[in-house]
């Protein structure tokens, strides 16, 4: 992750980063401005996010020259316009072919804007907004349940996703879980880690997606199918919603099947899903 500090970047989130270790960040100073502030905003169920400080946005071409240079995965939150910008960036670089995850951005997940998603689809890998989002493009005024869900996924995939038509749509239903399809094989759900029983571990969801795409991003390294990768980024969210801010890394080890993150080790936490998961043993 790149991070822009200004002169004004607080020493306490300095240190709280540093304990995840080196090898995720890239700070870029700049002592001339201020460090980009925002703040999520909560009325009921409408959730909005407002910037206090002027933004500095990100694109492919900050990578170059780093030790992010071109990755295997490129996962971006913006509206559909920006995201062909990007993806206009990526195919610009001879002989990087990354996977590409679009999250489309809350406020622009409007009818409007479906037409511009519909130009940028075509060139993107993963499509994965959550089930509000899916239905709101669509103009789908059902509420979200597994069979509204299912509808508004092949939507998408009948539009077109990936080149020739051979991408995925991953659809993130908080306590419904997550679909994930692709026209070559049939559509599975993927259950939320926490079931309603284990309410009491969801403090707060803020961050769940990117978590969940996160998430997925390392099953695709450790994998290469979207599927299983699916696991991964369920598995993700649930660390991130059992509090507020950052999971806590409170075990550091040589092996990321001995690391433990809230005390719990990740591995087994997937190891769970999956037993839970009654198709996956054929699958």
């Amino acid at each position: 992750m790149i991070i822009d500090r200004g002169h004004d970047f607080p020493t306490d989130i300095q240190s709280a980063l540093q304990h995840y270790g080196s090898d995720m960040w890239l700070f870029r100073d700049n002592p001339d401005a201020v460090t980009t502030r925002a703040v999520n905003i909560y009325q009921g169920d409408h959730r909005g996010f407002q910037y206090l400080t002027p933004r500095r946005r990100i694109t492919p071409n900050d990578l170059t020259g780093t030790k992010f240079d071109r990755p295997s995965n490129v996962h971006f939150i913006c509206s559909p316009t920006r995201a062909q910008s990007i993806v206009n960036e990526i195919q610009s670089v001879p002989e990087w072919h990354p996977v590409t995850i679009f999250e489309p951005i809350p406020d622009r997940c409007v009818p409007a804007e479906l037409p511009s998603l519909l130009e940028v689809l075509p060139h993107i890998d993963i499509l994965s907004p959550n089930a509000e989002e899916a239905l709101s493009l669509l103009s789908i005024s059902d509420l979200p349940s597994k069979e509204v869900i299912e509808e508004a996924c092949m939507r998408f995939l009948n539009y077109g996703v990936g080149p020739n038509g051979r991408g995925h749509v991953i659809i993130r239903s908080g306590e419904l879980g997550a679909l994930v399809a692709c026209r070559e094989k049939p559509a599975k759900w993927i259950d939320a880690f926490w079931t309603n029983e284990d309410a009491s571990k969801v403090v707060d969801v803020t961050g769940a997606g990117n978590s969940f795409l996160g998430g997925l991003s390392a099953g695709l390294y450790y994998t290469n199918d979207v599927y299983e990768a699916t696991f991964f980024a369920s598995v993700s969210a649930s660390f991130t919603i059992e509090q507020l801010s950052l999971p806590k890394l409170t075990s550091k080890a040589t092996s990321v099947d001995q690391e433990q993150w809230n005390g719990d080790v990740p591995s087994a936490r997937l190891k769970q899903l999956k037993a839970r998961c009654h198709w996956h043993a054929s699958y």
